[in-house]
């Protein structure tokens, strides 16, 4: 099997697809987080505002789940053919609430009827709270696996997503979604909005503390398998205790009023959460709960050296240029958002 720097080409495509769902988990994470807590404002002005901080950003960052789909298509096939059967029901209602999200961001300006901003208001915030929880769902199910057989196919019942675990997990990331878009809206918001978000943003590392917690706990007792990677390699211990340090300072960042720093730190605890998530499932992508003859790997799944390498040429080009574009997106509207004749 060929290998670059070390790491043969499964591995590489392991790393890119991470990288991939990381980036979608911070950017579009703030922005769901903004969404869920949309019916929290009252004032007119200040749902408006709040639209158009993600306004100009919100569609660019659901790139990052197209292609990390597209990437997993690619280099994982029947990975990617599993978990789409596995998880249809879900991942049907995932795009239902993605169109409603999109079609309530973009139709409330339209009309002026105080009921027209206010069924698309309570549509934007009800679907981004779906594709929260989601999008817990699936990862809560994924880290304890799935009934699946020694040919990969699904042998357990609809009923079997939704068990505690996955429930909790879900509600972790929508409490963490939620924070993450506290913490953006503070950086773009100022007067009274402001204000209503300092609040929010106190009560929402509350409620991320405490789901931390007990979902740390609940996998520790019921998960093992997802430390079993610290027992063979002690030093990657660094990885969790720094989550919970910089979980620790989104609390003393909100407590300080310093929402940048409390900003970068909510994304870095996204990104460090599904670190440890791989780390946990790595050399699997797929792990079977009733038969360890169904667990899939990448070697597995993986499409061949040549497919791969090709791919990976494709994506050292592409993954910058993407990268480069979010960060242009970004700067240019930087800073304080100010209602014109044009915002939503």
């Amino acid at each position: 099997m060929d290998t670059i720097l070390g790491l043969d080409l499964p591995t590489w495509w392991f790393l890119l697809i991470g990288a991939l769902i990381s980036g979608y988990g911070i950017l579009d994470g703030f922005d769901l987080g903004a969404g869920a807590l949309h019916l929290f404002f009252r004032k007119e002005e200040s749902r408006r505002i709040a639209l158009n901080a993600i306004g100009p950003v919100w569609d660019g960052n659901e790139v990052w789940l197209v292609i990390g789909a597209g990437a997993l298509f690619a280099a994982f096939p029947l990975v990617y053919g599993t978990i789409l059967s596995v998880f249809y029901l879900p991942f049907i209602l995932f795009l239902v609430a993605i169109i409603f999200r999109a079609i309530s961001i973009e139709f409330r300006s339209k009309e002026d009827m105080r009921w027209w901003h206010q069924l698309w208001d309570v549509c934007y915030s009800a679907s981004s709270i779906l594709i929260s929880l989601l999008l817990g769902l699936i990862l809560g199910n994924l880290i304890q696996g799935i009934p699946l057989n020694a040919k990969h196919e699904f042998v357990g019942h609809l009923s079997d997503f939704f068990n505690p675990y996955a429930g909790l997990i879900a509600v972790t990331v929508l409490s963490l979604f939620m924070l993450h878009g506290a913490m953006y809206l503070l950086m773009k918001t100022e007067a009274r909005l402001y204000a209503k978000l300092t609040v929010i943003a106190n009560n929402t590392s509350k409620f991320f503390i405490l789901c931390f917690i007990a979902t740390s706990l609940t996998t520790l007792i019921y998960v093992p398998h997802m430390t079993a990677i610290f027992k063979n390699y002690p030093v990657l211990f660094l990885l969790p205790i720094a989550a919970v340090l910089i979980v620790l300072n989104i609390r003393r960042s909100v407590e300080k009023r310093q929402y940048r720093r409390g900003f970068v730190s909510s994304a870095t605890t996204t990104a460090l959460l599904l670190i440890l998530f791989a780390m946990g499932l790595y050399p699997n992508l797929v792990l079977s709960n009733t038969d360890p003859n169904g667990h899939i790997s990448i070697y597995e799944a993986a499409s061949s050296d040549g497919s791969l390498r090709t791919m990976l040429l494709f994506a050292a080009i592409g993954m910058p240029l993407v990268g480069t574009y979010t960060v242009f997106v970004f700067w240019t509207f930087r800073g304080k958002v100010k209602l014109e004749d044009n915002s939503y």
